[in-house]
């Protein structure tokens, strides 16, 4: 059909997880996994065995990654690489904290929501209001 635009499929952005396995799991299930022709996933299952280094090295890895729009990064696991996660600064990929089955979320330490916050109560006293 002439006129209809077409859907560039190079320029396609991935979700990457960082997380326990049930929530990576999850994702899977969802199709939201991918393996290109390197074998680079684009997500790290962590558990007890995964070092705190592994988990920097992946986050610097995804940060920098072209074909990456959304990292998903469980809040325990955020926090583990906090100074990483706040010093990040770029809009794309955005950085989502999200729950994970065994540790409950904390608003007070998802950084997302610390610059929200923050926004909106330097916004509000500039405006004058409330």
């Amino acid at each position: 059909m002439a006129g209809r635009a077409q859907i560039p499929t190079s320029n396609s952005a991935l979700i990457a997880m960082i997380a326990d396995e049930d929530t990576v799991t999850g994702f899977l299930m969802a199709g939201v996994g991918n393996v290109d022709l390197r074998r680079k996933t684009n997500y790290l299952i962590v558990d007890s065995k995964t070092t705190v280094k592994a988990i920097e090295d992946t986050f610097k890895d995804y940060t920098t990654r072209e074909d990456i729009a959304i990292i998903l990064i469980s809040q325990y696991v955020a926090n583990m690489i906090r100074f990483l996660v706040d010093s990040y600064n770029k809009p794309v990929p955005a950085i989502l904290e999200i729950p994970s089955k065994d540790h409950p979320y904390d608003p007070a330490h998802d950084s997302v929501l610390s610059r929200v916050k923050y926004l909106f109560s330097a916004e509000s006293v500039a405006s004058g209001r409330r």
